[in-house]
């Protein structure tokens, strides 16, 4: 049932995972959304991503896990390999003990694949319109709503804007203010191979981390096993905006000469890289201003240490929805109440994520303190180092 009361649509800025997931929660409420998204198409950069269980409970309030698992690898194990030596750090199992744990599972998949479910999903419901070429310029909020300025000039009013347009949010510019995002230092190459195109010696079902001194390199694979997922990451201060610029492989090679023969030969597997700047933000307490609110990367963008961008937004879709239902005739109230169920949590994965960077590309004695303190754990240590990320009280 619509609880639109024939008043004008929430408008939501941006169509990739978070701002999709927004409006078919809010759409599963009965309040309809308009999607406001710049490219010609709804599409997804990128290739991996992992998708933990707090992700999943997420996906299970809005009737999406089993489309998302369908398309996904439910890898085994995670493990940590260190890349000079090849010794086992620590291998954490994703089985029934985990599963058991946290009650829900831990799976891998393609951004696109993502993308694509929730994208049914929005199709399907009728009061979710989805827009294309929408360049969202600015705002300005009246009496009974928000009335946004696209790229041309074109206004188009609603009930209220919610901000998913990414790390270089326009809108959060106008509440936080907070200038460009602050550049990690670190740059991400991604690459994807056919499962035919991994030698049989080093596929490996799990996800698989070799860390390196300043360096680290993920592999595991996607689409039910039909692709092998590769991403490598180094120091380095190069910055360029976007996520999708071609990686030089010279460069690449330069941070990673030494390293395991596994990891080289991986790397070289690959002839063209994509390759973006690591970025994040502070956290801020923050990010609501009247009918105006924000999402995802928008309200706390994360280095990727923790894959926790797109389920932290998933997430933030479930509890605005929550929020919004709940005071559907105030919504500044329950922009207010939403971002304060969800910034303490959203800090400390910021947070956690930076922590997890350093750890993972530590060097000398650092890194044989980690190899050391990693290596004793049990699986169940290693469940409860994680709890609190995943966990059912998360």
């Amino acid at each position: 049932m619509s609880r639109s009361n024939g008043s004008a649509p929430i408008l939501v800025a941006g169509g990739g995972i978070g701002g999709l997931a927004t409006a078919y929660a809010l759409a599963l409420k009965g309040f309809p959304v308009r999607i406001l998204e710049q490219s010609p198409e709804f599409r997804e950069v990128g290739a991996g991503i992992q998708l933990g269980p707090n992700v999943f409970r997420a996906l299970e309030r809005l009737g999406l896990k089993e489309a998302v698992l369908a398309d996904a690898h439910r890898p085994p194990a995670q493990e940590m390999r260190d890349a000079l030596t090849g010794e086992l750090i620590v291998n954490i199992p994703l089985d029934e003990r985990f599963e058991t744990k946290f009650k829900q599972p831990y799976a891998v998949s393609h951004r696109a694949d993502i993308l694509d479910t929730y994208l049914k999903a929005c199709r399907s419901n009728n009061l979710v319109t989805l827009e294309n070429n929408r360049h969202v310029e600015g705002y300005d909020e009246t009496a009974d709503g928000v009335t946004v300025t696209l790229k041309g000039g074109e206004k188009v009013h609603g009930r209220a804007l919610i901000g998913c347009d990414g790390m270089w949010s326009v809108i959060r510019e106008r509440i936080v203010a907070d200038g460009k995002p602050r550049v990690s230092g670190h740059i991400a190459y991604r690459g994807v191979l056919k499962r035919a195109e991994v030698p049989d010696d080093l596929w490996r079902p799990d996800v698989v981390l070799w860390a390196g001194p300043r360096t680290h390199f993920v592999h595991y694979p996607l689409r039910r096993g039909e692709l092998y997922n590769l991403v490598a990451v180094f120091h380095s201060d190069h910055y360029e905006e976007g996520w999708n610029a071609e990686g030089s492989t010279e460069l690449l090679w330069q941070h990673f000469k030494g390293e395991r023969p596994e990891v080289l030969r991986m790397l070289e597997r690959i002839e063209t890289w994509r390759m973006w700047v690591l970025c994040d933000r502070e956290p801020v307490k923050n990010w609501s201003a009247g009918r105006v609110t924000l999402l995802g990367d928008a309200a706390h963008p994360m280095l990727q240490y923790l894959a926790q961008g797109a389920c932290m937004a998933t997430e933030d879709a479930v509890t605005l929805a929550d929020k919004v239902a709940e005071q559907p005739d105030d919504l500044p109230a329950a922009f207010l109440a939403y971002q304060q169920a969800r910034y303490l949590r959203t800090a400390r994965v910021q947070i956690m994520a930076r922590v997890y960077g350093e750890f993972y590309h530590a060097r000398g004695p650092t890194a044989e303190l980690r190899n050391m303190m990693l290596a004793g754990r049990t699986p169940e240590q290693s469940f409860d180092g994680i709890a609190w990320l995943y966990g059912e009280e998360s």
